[in-house]
């Protein structure tokens, strides 16, 4: 006979959080990680040693709403509602479009692929460049983390068991100010982990650099991003120099280590990675929105 599985579904976010302070619960909202995480052989269902509470119908968690500047996105917004709303930036639709199947892309949610904290994450280099910001919930009050320092390790999150991520917030994306790619280098176009990532950002006034920021993905233990490498080249008049571009790639060149793997070797991720930085800052100058 088939275990039984504790699972919670309330109806409004305060009744979740008030569970969750009593319980350590499995976090469940479009499955599409969690289920993978805890699969079996075939035919077995999967093992979650936890009791399981489904966020992904709490309207709290689905709302996209600009306040300032800022972009605040739901954690529960599905791939699928960010493709369609009109205030979700260009690059991250872009980024959403490599993800999986549209299947997949009904399902899962911006909130979920932040807090499965995988290296190959389609979405954490923007995210990244974007400054995002991470506000948590629990009955104890809210607080916000940046998620450079939320996201600490593969599958590893600064969240206390009694917290729900409910929002992303993109600080100043609305300013439409800057320029910003995403690039992501995997077997096809979508279905399918990326081999390596990047998005890189710029903002430029009066053909001098003001603010430059770049991230990688699948070329480390999390997203590779150094704000050091990135304040070298403030102030620096456009196009840059080719010793300015060279001593960009040598630095990232030392904290770029990536790994081998069953999608790729570290040698060609490490190449790939500098050849897109290269590129982008190649561009710089002569890029348009």
């Amino acid at each position: 006979m088939a275990e039984k599985v504790v699972t919670y579904r309330f109806n409004c976010l305060e009744k979740t959080l008030n569970q969750m302070n009593k319980v350590d619960c499995a976090i469940i909202a479009g499955g599409t990680d969690v289920m993978v995480l805890h699969k079996s052989r075939r035919g077995v269902p999967p093992q979650i040693n936890k009791p399981i509470m489904f966020i992904d119908h709490l309207p709290e968690l689905k709302q996209i709403y600009p306040k300032h500047n800022n972009l605040h996105i739901g954690a529960c917004t599905t791939y699928s509602e960010l493709l369609e709303h009109r205030l979700t930036p260009e690059p991250l639709k872009k980024a959403i479009k490599t993800i999986a199947a549209p299947a997949i892309r009904n399902r899962g949610t911006l909130g979920g692929n932040i807090c499965n904290a995988s290296p190959a994450g389609d979405t954490l280099p923007l995210l990244y460049v974007y400054n995002a910001k991470l506000l948590l919930r629990s009955v104890n009050g809210e607080r916000v983390v940046g998620i450079h320092d939320f996201i600490q390790a593969p599958r590893r999150i600064q969240r206390f068991h009694n917290e729900i991520v409910a929002e992303i917030i993109l600080p100043d994306v609305l300013l439409n100010d800057a320029f910003i790619v995403f690039e992501k280098v995997g077997n096809r176009n979508a279905d399918a982990i990326a081999k390596v990532s990047f998005a890189g950002l710029t903002r430029i006034i009066n053909n001098r650099i003001e603010d430059i920021r770049f991230a990688f993905g699948a070329v480390g233990p999390t997203m590779v991003r150094s704000t050091s490498i990135e304040r070298k080249l403030l102030g620096k008049t456009t196009p840059l120099t080719h010793t300015d571009i060279a001593a960009t790639l040598a630095d990232f060149d030392k904290i770029i280590k990536p790994i081998d793997d069953q999608r790729s070797t570290a040698s060609y991720r490490k190449t790939v990675a500098l050849n897109l930085l290269k590129y982008f800052l190649n561009s710089i100058g002569t890029m348009t929105k």
